[in-house]
């Protein structure tokens, strides 16, 4: 993907020299200068979409009917032709925007092609040049200290492997060199310890992880997104602190609520009854 889309971009620089019309690129859409209203929102064309596909999911979360051929830069178009200013990004999963024509072109490349029709297993049959793709788009920004990267789905699902992995550390650390025992090779089957020891993960309020299973334990941004699902119940909550803005002119009550928040993470840190892993 990084590597068609820096070929995409050298492509439009050598058309551009040539003064050929490919180097408009995929897209032809120019970015609006603001947003345009012609309908309420949603408007009839999207309530009808939604009531169609109302059939067939569960649509109560959904704002409008979204017309992505229309939608380019910051702004989503929707079916009614509205064009707005997306402050939302897809929970922030496109920062270089809608139809933006390198993305679009190393979309249609031969490179993304392969991935989506073949779906490779990447813990067991990574691409050949698969160790290229990590470095080259992830081992070049890691943080420093950090030289291994596991690739993901989406937000809940990294973080769903981050909980595992500082859990099973936690058990390594306390199990040391040895191996497995059979008592808790067994007891895990039963979802019991030793094998499924408790332990926890702390998360702060007001804070979203995201709505998997594991992840929504430590969300604690609204109740609806928690509500009648199972939860690990000994998993603590610290209180983050919430600041008062501008900050200069509150550098004093801040101070003392940054204070009070951090000995209230080090007290449950001293006294919970669960080891905390992370």
């Amino acid at each position: 993907m990084i590597r068609a889309i820096r070929g995409a971009s050298a492509a439009a620089r050598v058309a551009r020299r040539a003064g050929g019309l490919q180097a408009r690129g995929v897209s032809d859409l120019a970015e609006p200068s603001e947003p345009h209203v012609a309908t309420a929102v949603p408007g009839p064309q999207s309530a009808r979409v939604l009531q169609e596909l109302g059939q067939l999911q569960d649509t109560r979360a959904a704002v409008f009917a979204a017309d992505y051929e229309k939608s380019v830069g910051n702004y989503i178009a929707d079916a009614d032709g509205n064009v707005l200013l997306d402050m939302y990004c897809q929970i922030a999963s496109i920062p270089v925007g809608y139809n933006n024509p390198r993305v679009l072109r190393a979309a249609q490349g031969a490179e993304m092609a392969r991935a989506l029709a073949n779906r490779p297993a990447l813990g067991v049959f990574p691409p050949r040049d698969w160790a290229g793709v990590l470095r080259d788009a992830f081992m070049r920004v890691a943080p420093r200290g950090l030289d291994m990267v596991f690739t993901t789905a989406h937000g809940s699902d990294a973080n769903e492997l981050a909980y595992k992995a500082a859990l099973m550390h936690h058990a390594r650390t306390c199990r040391g060199a040895r191996a497995a025992s059979e008592r808790e090779l067994a007891s895990v089957m039963d979802n019991q310890a030793p094998g499924a020891p408790d332990v926890a993960i702390l998360s702060f309020s007001r804070g979203f992880h995201g709505r998997t299973f594991g992840a929504l334990s430590t969300t604690r941004s609204k109740a609806l997104h928690k509500l009648d699902i199972p939860a690990f119940a000994s998993w603590p909550r610290a209180p983050f602190p919430q600041l008062r803005y501008p900050l200069d002119k509150h550098a004093g009550e801040n101070a003392q609520e940054e204070k009070r928040c951090v000995e209230a993470l080090e007290r449950i840190l001293r006294t919970h009854p669960v080891p905390v892993a992370a």
